[in-house]
């Protein structure tokens, strides 16, 4: 769940497309118009295998643990990987898309995206489950981009906001579905079905795209592919990425850990460098001297960091330390989506009555206390009293945000910048989760160890009992109890280990919520309400 629903600017990606899609090149188009509700469906099913994938698997983790014997930081990069490749190659998989053909890529990423899901599926071990997944973020990338490209290409202007909304309609269907059938699976079947549902829905989207969608490519085909900056993206991510999720086991002062610290921080300067000498690069950094643009992003980097970091730990808790099935763990969260679902066209309207600028304080500053009271349940607690109105204040909070985000990325610049400017702030959503993740779990893992530190020393507990736990630290609430323990004993570290996932689930929570404090201090300082004037500038009226 570290994606909930779909990333800001998913439907201006559509609209006008990553690169100089034909979104913005014009009223007609070549796609035949009985092409046009195939090209709709592939793009629909197409999507909604990356949607369900990026939920599902957080449902699945606690079993994925438990059968291929992996620590808590393991399953972290089960979803790491796939996110991290997602996030820094989306750019360039929009891009190959205009230059190779969007019909082409789209079919390769598919393709990519089932046999590794295959792949993920007969995993005998977590690091071949981690290999696959990086490989299933890599189609990912190529479908994503791809599959909103092939909307924009194929439908005239005057009928391409129905079939966005038809889009729109069935990913929030997918979003809502998706977990719950995840949860579903893995409780009567096995946690690989979460990955073998991917294989029908590609077969039916190839063959529907070999039959029936046709070619496409973009105006800007012609104008080169940042690849030193999808590698250096790559490298600046995951160098970090690794140094935070390997540091609570390997320890800060690892030669490993040290490596990749400094290869992401020199990665991320270097990412930069090469974006100023870039001829088409992903991140235009003029992009970046517009005030509303930086401050939108900065506020989505911090927002989606608390909404993708926080929420990561939330099936954990549910089903490890709740004792909640995945099912029920699936659904947990269909208020918040149900919400953003049903009051998304008011909130497309606050724009237009406040401007951008009070939303984007209000409803981060809302989703701030959302996450503050998921702090508050304890061990043992009712979902409909301890967690609902955690996710449904979440959700509203939510809710206020995307839509004036949205408007205030695509108000921010021209016409011709704005494909770049939605896939940066989409890119950027996702790269904030993929680090939030990373940073979240180093604390989770100490304020955890500090808390169990505690709860042993309360006990009594025994040097033997005491050099188990530690070695079982690493798997957090999935640690095992001590073979031979007698009941009392069991029952008491049970007890200890659920109260320290819970009080590393608070510090999260909370950091969560200062991280959306944040956001919203940044829309107050940095956004301005009258939207700038066409072509970029930040000039009031």
């Amino acid at each position: 769940m570290a994606q909930i629903g779909k990333a800001p600017c998913d439907e201006t990606l559509i609209l006008h497309g990553l690169h100089g899609s034909r979104a913005g090149e014009g009223e007609g188009s070549d796609c035949p118009e009985a092409a046009r509700p195939w090209v709709l469906a592939a793009a629909i099913v197409g999507s909604s295998m990356a949607f369900i994938d990026g939920t599902v698997v957080n449902v699945a983790l606690p079993a994925i643990q438990s059968d291929l014997r992996a620590t808590a930081f393991q399953a972290q990069w089960v979803v790491e990987s796939y996110a991290l490749l997602l996030a820094a190659l989306l750019l360039v998989g929009g891009a190959l898309g205009d230059h190779y053909g969007r019909r082409r890529i789209f079919a390769i990423g598919i393709g990519i995206f089932a046999l590794s899901s295959v792949a993920c599926a007969l995993a005998g071990n977590v690091q071949q489950l981690i290999a696959a997944r990086a490989v299933q973020g890599v189609g990912g990338a190529l479908l994503v981009p791809g599959s909103l490209a092939l909307i924009s290409a194929a439908y005239p202007e005057k009928e391409r906001g129905k079939a966005i909304g038809t889009w729109s309609g069935f990913s929030g269907i997918t979003a809502a579905v998706g977990p719950v059938l995840g949860g579903f699976l893995v409780d009567h079947f096995s946690w690989t079905w979460a990955f073998l549902i991917n294989v029908p829905m590609a077969l039916l989207v190839l063959w529907i795209v070999w039959r029936h969608v046709p070619e496409s490519r973009g105006a800007s085909a012609s104008g080169g592919l940042d690849l030193w900056g999808a590698l250096l993206a790559t490298a600046g991510l995951g160098g970090i990425v690794y140094a935070f999720i390997e540091a609570p086991t390997q320890g800060w002062g690892s030669v490993a850990v040290l490596a990749a610290l400094a290869i992401g921080v020199l990665g991320s300067v270097a990412f930069f460098v090469a974006e100023r000498k870039a001829r088409t690069p992903m991140l235009p950094l003029e992009l970046l001297r517009i005030g509303n643009f930086s401050g939108a992003n900065l506020l989505t980097l911090l927002l989606y960091a608390a909404l993708g970091g926080g929420l990561y730990f939330f099936p954990l808790n549910l089903i490890q330390v709740q004792g909640y099935s995945a099912t029920v763990a699936g659904a947990a969260l269909l208020p918040f989506i149900f919400i953003m679902f049903a009051l998304s066209g008011w909130a497309g309207q606050l724009v237009d009555r406040f401007g951008s600028r009070m939303p984007l304080v209000i409803g981060p500053a809302i989703a701030a206390v959302g996450f503050a009271l998921f702090a508050l349940p304890g061990v043992g607690a009712s979902y409909w009293s301890g967690f609902l109105p955690a996710v449904v204040v979440l959700g509203f909070g939510m809710t206020v945000t995307v839509a004036p985000l949205t408007t205030t990325v695509m108000n921010a610049v021209g016409a011709d910048l704005a494909g770049v400017a939605s896939g940066v702030n989409n890119a950027v959503s996702r790269a904030a989760a993929v680090l939030a993740i990373a940073v979240f779990g180093a604390l989770m893992a100490w304020a955890f160890d500090t808390a169990l530190a505690g709860h042993l020393r309360e006990m009594g507990a025994t040097a033997q009992l005491t050099a188990f736990l530690e070695g079982e630290r690493s798997n957090l609430a999935g640690a095992a109890i001590p073979p031979g323990a007698d009941a009392a004993t069991a029952a008491a570290v049970k007890r200890a280990v659920a109260e320290s996932f819970v009080a590393g689930f608070r510090w999260v929570m909370l950091s969560s919520a200062a991280l959306a404090v944040l956001s919203a201090l940044s829309a107050w300082l940095m956004i301005r309400s009258t939207p700038p004037a066409a072509g970029g500038t930040d000039g009031k009226k």
